[in-house]
């Protein structure tokens, strides 16, 4: 028989010997964490039309309406351009009642209560929610180089932004970000951004040399440097695919880890955006920089993008929103070139969260609770400039973003800024810039080009930079 002390004592051996044991069986279970590489499930593949059926069938829709054909005029869909038929919903959303029915009659009721029901509206509805905690972007610059554009020394650094996926080795996410700067500045910038496209081999013409002035005239990037500022440009399809197939891949698909998407998860217009603020992260970090000096340009589905990151993030100073339409700066109760049921198509979906889909089914654009006036009053107090031109670019509407830019004046104005000065939509270049919201339609076509200097007249009356040294020399 054993005493009591002999009993403790192999007890405590045993003990022992079960921690050694375990230790190893506990590392063995760490390895095979779903965190490894090897274990972990690879990104689910669909095609765009699998996920949109799929985004149907969550939301038990049997069918969508057709959206506007803008190819053919004898359509049962054509698009209409018809200003008798364009407006069957002539009442938007009041910005300032709240959703309790009072009025928000004071800046501070804004901020603390009626700005945040919209913004919970467009998460939930149209643009989807970014996760609250999204993995880290480490910014490495790849190359610096002194050249000249134009006739304006500047250095120009390339820099890539790795997104941390050690949650989900399986998607990386390598955001491609370029920035210009005067090499003569006497400290930092402002910095205009812009959403860059990126054609696929074969289809964008010959660029012109480095610095050579386009055929019209100065660059948008020269007449930038022409007022001392800099410039960068964001590549949009490094931060998230532009189809649906892609949304179990780019930064949506490392953070669901190759799954796809719930009915409310952000889609790639907020994607974009908050790649566009990451950059804006970075440029923080940067002394050539002035941070609190920095607007983004975006056109069409970039334009819409552009608004977007205004609307979320307040470090933005200026916008510049070109030909953006549905989706973007265009009322969604419109009834003029594209709508809600195009953007809710398989095409197109990806841009929106997936409750954004039941607009063109069961419901209509008359049924969101809240329409593109709105996005534009999430910008104020900071100045929006809506863009548009007019041959060839109709089916972005410009009369319906001239429509929203007006609705979201109320706010501007509670807040102590200007509205545009008029209700009237102007004839083709006519310029207003005198208030803190911006419009002008260009008489070109689906193009931002023709209003860069309007732009730049506008954001000069809030963006100021050093002056430039007057050495002109590079050096190497």
């Amino acid at each position: 028989m054993l005493t009591a002390r002999q009993s403790s004592t192999e007890y405590a051996v045993a003990l022992v010997f079960l921690a050694l044991l375990v230790v190893p069986l506990a590392g063995l279970a760490q390895q095979s964490s779903p965190r490894d590489r090897s274990i972990q499930s690879p990104p689910v593949l669909l095609t765009a039309q699998q996920d949109h059926q799929r985004i149907m069938d969550l939301l038990h829709i049997n069918a969508l309406r057709p959206g506007a054909d803008g190819r053919n005029a004898d359509a049962p869909n054509a698009a209409n351009y018809d200003e008798s038929k364009a407006n069957p919903y002539p009442k938007l959303p009041d910005p300032l009642v709240l959703k309790n029915g009072k009025k928000v009659t004071t800046a501070s009721k804004w901020w603390k209560q009626r700005r945040g029901e919209i913004v919970e509206d467009f998460d939930r509805e149209i643009y989807g929610r970014a996760p609250k905690n999204t993995p880290r972007v480490n910014w490495a610059v790849i190359s610096t180089n002194r050249e000249t554009n134009g006739d304006v020394p500047v250095i120009t650094r390339k820099l890539v932004g790795h997104v941390d996926n050690s949650s989900y080795p399986l998607v990386a996410v390598d955001i491609q970000l370029t920035l210009t700067t005067p090499a003569n500045a006497t400290g930092p910038v402002p910095v205009i951004m812009e959403f860059g496209f990126v054609f696929p081999p074969g289809v964008r013409p010959p660029a012109p040399a480095p610095g050579a002035p386009s055929a019209n005239g100065p660059t948008w990037q020269q007449q930038v440097l022409a007022k001392g500022w800099g410039y960068a440009v964001i590549i949009p399809i490094t931060i998230q695919a532009d189809n649906g197939a892609g949304l179990t891949q780019g930064i949506i698909g490392l953070v669901n880890k190759g799954q796809p998407r719930g009915l409310d998860d952000w889609g790639a217009l907020r994607a974009w955006a908050w790649g566009a603020s990451r950059a804006l992260d970075y440029f923080e970090t940067d002394r050539s920089v002035d941070a609190k000096q920095v607007g983004l340009e975006g056109h069409s589905r970039f334009g819409k993008a552009a608004l977007v990151a205004m609307a979320y993030d307040q470090r933005f100073a200026i916008c510049f929103v070109s030909s953006s339409g549905e989706g973007g700066a265009r009322v969604h109760r419109r009834n003029w070139g594209e709508l809600v049921e195009n953007v809710a198509g398989v095409g197109e979906y990806h841009w929106m969260a997936g409750n954004f889909i039941k607009y063109a089914g069961p419901l209509s654009s008359n049924d969101l609770p809240v329409d593109s006036h709105e996005l534009i009053a999430l910008c104020a107090p900071r100045p929006v400039f809506i863009s548009a031109g007019a041959k060839g670019d109709g089916w972005v509407d410009a009369k319906g973003m001239f429509l929203a830019a007006n609705g979201a004046g109320p706010v501007y104005k509670l807040l102590g800024k200007k509205d545009m000065g008029t209700t009237e939509f102007p004839p083709t270049e006519t310029t207003l810039i005198d208030g803190d919201i911006a419009f002008r339609q260009h008489s070109g076509g689906h193009t931002p080009g023709p209003n860069w200097p309007t732009f730049l007249t506008f954001a000069g009356h809030y963006i100021k930079a050093r002056p430039l040294s007057t050495v002109q020399s590079v050096s190497r």
